[in-house]
């Protein structure tokens, strides 16, 4: 029986590109677009953010000389083409899916509309929300837990490379330890980030715990969503 009836999962775009570490690469999501249906099938309402910066991030190097606003404009259609790419490997999978855009783009997808998501989650719909919150300055975290907020998640569930929080970059130091669970406050004021502050933030403010997980390990988003305890969960410790 599955702990939440409504998440949100963030996926990074990092994850859409598979052992290539660029790009789309469709075993992968095949891979993830299978077990997200899996999750669906037990009645779980899901709305998904992807990252973009598979294609392009508009923070990197690449993009110094740009003007950031242009740059961050790049990355959120970025995320609409992992968006485009992930709904059709659900909807191979058998799971029916809307593509919602903080970017109208009606050729391509709907315009997100916060009652017209909601009813397509009601209807049993896999709900995609892509170009962020159509802003620059706010990354693909925030845009996640802004949307989370919005339809009434009941967790935000972001899917990394990383098993958890952890007090240092674990990629790096060998000594690192990794968290269970942690509060908002404790993130925040110890710098670690596994999310952007704002996303912390906003969560902290509104009472949304936030899942922090391996996505590469297969069944995990199924075992966050029966509410076992893997990778950490950030909430208000009391």
């Amino acid at each position: 029986m599955p702990s939440y009836r409504r998440i949100v999962l963030k996926l990074s775009g990092e994850v859409m590109a598979g052992p290539q570490g660029f790009g789309i690469d469709n075993d992968t999501v095949n891979a993830f677009a299978q077990e997200i249906s899996e999750v669906h099938k037990t009645g779980v309402e899901i709305g998904l953010v992807v990252g973009g910066g598979n294609i392009f991030r508009g923070v990197n190097a690449a993009a110094k000389s740009m003007d950031r606003v242009a740059a961050d404009h790049m990355g959120m259609l970025s995320t609409v083409i992992n968006g485009l790419a992930l709904q059709d490997a659900l909807e191979r999978a058998g799971s029916p899916t809307r593509l919602m855009t903080a970017i109208q783009m009606p050729s391509v997808a709907e315009p997100y509309i916060r009652r017209r998501a909601i009813r397509h989650l009601e209807k049993g719909r896999i709900v995609l929300f892509a170009a962020g919150t159509s802003n620059p300055f706010f990354s693909t975290d925030s845009a996640a837990a802004l949307r989370a907020l919005e339809i009434h998640a009941q967790v935000l569930a972001k899917a990394t490379k990383v098993d958890g929080v952890y007090d240092k970059d674990p990629m790096k130091h060998d000594d690192a330890v990794r968290y269970s669970t942690i509060s908002y406050t404790e993130v925040l004021s110890k710098g670690l980030r596994i999310l952007d502050a704002s996303a912390v933030a906003m969560c902290r403010d509104n009472g949304l715990p936030i899942s922090v997980f391996n996505s590469n390990i297969r069944g995990n988003i199924m075992r966050m969503a029966l509410g076992e305890q893997i990778g950490t969960l950030i909430h208000e410790v009391k």
